[in-house]
């Protein structure tokens, strides 16, 4: 099979709605290494890099509310650092980039996804398609 390991995506793909930040920056455990009294941190299997992760709310108005919150795993040298807040939100928006996908078989034996990036910024603004004037 030609597909191996992690699968490039893109983060409209992924959040269509876009998401929002709804925690701090963590690096991520290695649990298997970790002993007690001595933590081992996880870094990428491929690249080396330690392995961050952040929560982040799904904005998308169809997700049932169980399924809002996912973590996003970045993979980076150093901790990235959080987009700043928006005045007047509560919450901050965010997107992600160097997405990937990887799927996996989860503890209920459902299909579940694992997301990855190299790194987030602050949204982008939004193109309005081709052909399409913005209303007066």
């Amino acid at each position: 099979m030609a597909i191996q390991g992690p699968i490039p995506i893109s983060f409209d793909q992924v959040f269509p709605h876009g998401c929002y930040l709804v925690g701090q920056v963590e690096q991520v455990k290695d649990f298997d290494a970790s002993t007690n009294g001595r933590t081992v941190y996880a870094k990428d299997k491929t690249t080396g890099e330690p392995v961050w992760q952040v929560p982040v709310m799904d904005a998308d108005p169809t997700v049932k509310a169980s399924q809002k919150t996912v973590a996003v795993k970045i993979l980076s040298a150093t901790e990235p650092p959080l987009p700043p807040a928006v005045p007047g939100l509560p919450i901050t928006p965010v997107e992600f980039v160097g997405m990937t996908v990887t799927p996996y078989v989860g503890q209920t034996g459902r299909l579940a996804y694992s997301l990855r990036a190299t790194g987030m910024r602050p949204p982008r603004a939004k193109q309005a398609p081709a052909g399409k004037e913005a209303a007066a």
